[in-house]
């Protein structure tokens, strides 16, 4: 039985990738977020999967779509 899942470092690495594009820090960014800083470091090193809310949260933030963070997370599965 094939049992998909989602890989977590891959999502935290795309997340980091889009933030340090933006030339932005972790603390700024889960400021504007207005999630803590270290939900947001435990997410970009692969030890927490954020919720869809978070991942509005983070794309808002990074003033991007947050379709574009599921392609890329899509593309680099």
């Amino acid at each position: 039985m094939y049992n998909p899942t989602l890989d977590s470092r891959i999502v935290g690495r795309v997340i980091a990738d889009f933030r340090k594009r933006k030339g932005i820090s972790q603390e700024v960014l889960s400021g504007f977020a207005d999630i803590g800083r270290t939900h947001l470091s435990a997410i970009e090193r692969g030890e927490r999967k954020p919720t869809l809310e978070t991942l509005y949260r983070i794309s808002v933030a990074l003033d991007v779509n947050m379709s574009e963070i599921v392609s890329e997370i899509e593309r680099a599965i």
